[in-house]
């Protein structure tokens, strides 16, 4: 397995910076930056892009099919237990009932 992937930024070679010019005094060109595969971007969508700017570029061209790798046609719920009130005596005492742990200001 190569240590290297090429940038997937559409505009990637567009940018004009040192680290790009490549070739000599009268071929010189611009090429797109090669992106290191280290531990730090191994799980990470960094591991196909140089800068997160080449991941927006892309990801804003591209958008649409993106979405419809997976989409979404009901909206995600998430339960709440809300804590429940007791009262007992002077002071009020709650009850979280997701955990069931007593945070009693007794």
């Amino acid at each position: 397995m190569s240590d290297f992937k090429w940038c997937h930024g559409p505009s990637c070679h567009k940018d004009k910076t040192q680290d790009r010019v490549r070739g000599s005094k009268g071929s010189k060109v611009l090429r797109t930056r090669k992106v290191k595969q280290d531990k730090w971007n191994q799980d990470s969508f960094l591991k196909y892009f140089c800068s997160h700017s080449c991941y927006n570029v892309f990801a804003n061209i591209h958008a649409e099919r993106i979405v419809a790798l997976a989409p979404r046609n009901t909206p995600l719920e998430t339960p709440i237990n809300e804590p429940q009130k007791d009262s007992e005596g002077y002071y009020n005492r709650w009850v979280i009932t997701e955990r069931g742990v007593d945070t009693s200001t007794q």
